[in-house]
């Protein structure tokens, strides 16, 4: 025992020794300590959890953020500029279906990271939150959530990634069209059998939502996009102020392009979107002059001059041949041509900051997708632009542009 006495004493200075120096001889202070242990660990180099990619749908609870490191991930992702009152918002609607295989809450709000630094980097200030619910026929008076419908509890989730991140932030059930395709349907055409039953069904099914919003301090709630044969239904002056009352936010309503320029959009909300799709009969090989020219013929249907209280809620276009002449045709395939996706985007910003309006919202990134990498044209939507270098180019001019953005003028 005696002679083990002196080595004994040693091995605490040596430890010490190692501790302390290591740092400066491995660089990087590789040296940590873990809970409840009594010796440090040595660490060369960082320990990632390894990422789960894009689409996946089995559990994912190691999955990381984009930066590798979850707990830093939301802190490292900041809007340049925030959305502030009479700013432009500029925006992206983010889709989001929930899959048959329920991911992690944890792969949720890391694919919400993923979206929000690819945003961050186009110069974003604003997404869309879009997800959607059912109806089982164009006459059904039932509305509900699907498998497909995220949960408020989801929702709320995503919403704070991108609240945390600086973003503005809209909450938009739209009515899925799925049923209604067999019978040539469109949302825009439904005709209950009992209006008052279908209004009852609806407020059911958006008051958890209603209360989501509230709860993650979301910006706007769109109480109903591209109900065409609704938007005089006396239900909505029921539903509205019920909405109002269950949100601080604003409630807005996101009107078609065709009925709002042809009619009066008879609904009683303050803040009004269009989704933008106006054809224009030019050439694949028109400038961007013919381009805004032909949006401003249809606006003109409406209002000339300065539209300061209208928002371009959604647009997009197919990177694809002949897509100017029929833009809202997102199930055609036609031969891809980048440059006819990205000269629309160019057209459809000048139009924004030219009339004045509030912002515009591009249709669309899919949630479960990565929108770092390049679409696969042979399965991909032509509406996809993220991976399109053209189209991303020119929604990062946009939304890095010195427009002001409409103010707090009231004249529309």
């Amino acid at each position: 025992m005696r002679s083990r006495l002196p080595l004994l004493a040693i091995f605490p200075v040596t430890v010490l020794a190692i501790v302390l120096g290591s740092p400066f001889i491995l660089g990087n202070h590789p040296v940590r300590w873990e809970s409840g242990s009594a010796l440090p660990k040595i660490v060369i180099g960082d320990e990632k959890e390894s990422s789960t990619p894009s689409g996946h749908t089995g559990d994912t609870t190691t999955a990381s953020s984009p930066s590798g490191s979850p707990s830093s991930a939301t802190d490292a992702l900041q809007v340049a500029k925030p959305w502030r009152k009479g700013m432009a918002q500029w925006g992206v609607q983010l889709y989001w279906e929930e899959e048959k295989t329920k991911r992690s809450d944890t792969f949720i709000e890391n694919q919400a990271r993923k979206h929000a630094k690819y945003l961050i980097g186009l110069g974003a200030n604003s997404v869309s939150v879009s997800f959607p619910f059912y109806i089982q026929s164009s006459t059904s008076d039932t509305l509900s959530a699907g498998a497909k419908t995220p949960s408020p509890e989801r929702l709320q989730r995503v919403l704070k990634v991108f609240q945390d991140a600086g973003f503005r932030t809209t909450v938009r059930p739209i009515l899925d069209e799925g049923t209604l395709k067999q019978n040539n349907g469109w949302r825009g055409d439904i005709e209950p059998a009992s209006r008052s039953a279908w209004f009852a069904s609806y407020k059911k099914f958006l008051t958890p939502y209603l209360q989501a919003a509230e709860d993650a301090k979301a910006d706007t709630f769109v109480i109903g996009t591209e109900l065409n044969s609704l938007e005089s239904d006396p239900g909505w002056d029921t539903l509205v102020p019920y909405a109002e009352k269950s949100f601080s936010g604003e409630v807005s309503y996101d009107a078609n392009w065709d009925n709002y320029v042809t009619g009066r959009i008879n609904m009683p909300v303050n803040h009004l979107g269009v989704d933008g799709y106006f054809p224009v009969k030019v050439a694949d090989t028109a400038p961007v002059s013919d381009l805004v020219a032909g949006w401003n013929n249809w606006l003109d249907k409406k209002a000339t001059g300065p539209l300061s209280k209208i928002l371009v809620s959604e647009t997009g276009i197919g990177a694809m041949n002949g897509a100017y002449h029929a833009p809202g045709d997102f199930y055609a395939r036609r031969a891809v041509n980048p440059r006819v996706q990205a000269n629309w985007y160019k057209a459809v910003c000048q139009v924004v900051q030219d009339r004045k309006m509030q912002g515009v919202y591009w249709w669309s990134l899919w949630f479960d997708d990565d929108p770092n990498t390049k679409p696969d044209d042979k399965v991909a939507s032509r509406l996809d632009f993220a991976g399109r270098p053209l189209t991303e180019a020119a929604i990062k001019s946009c939304f890095t542009s010195d427009y002001a953005g409409p103010g707090t003028a009231t004249t529309s």
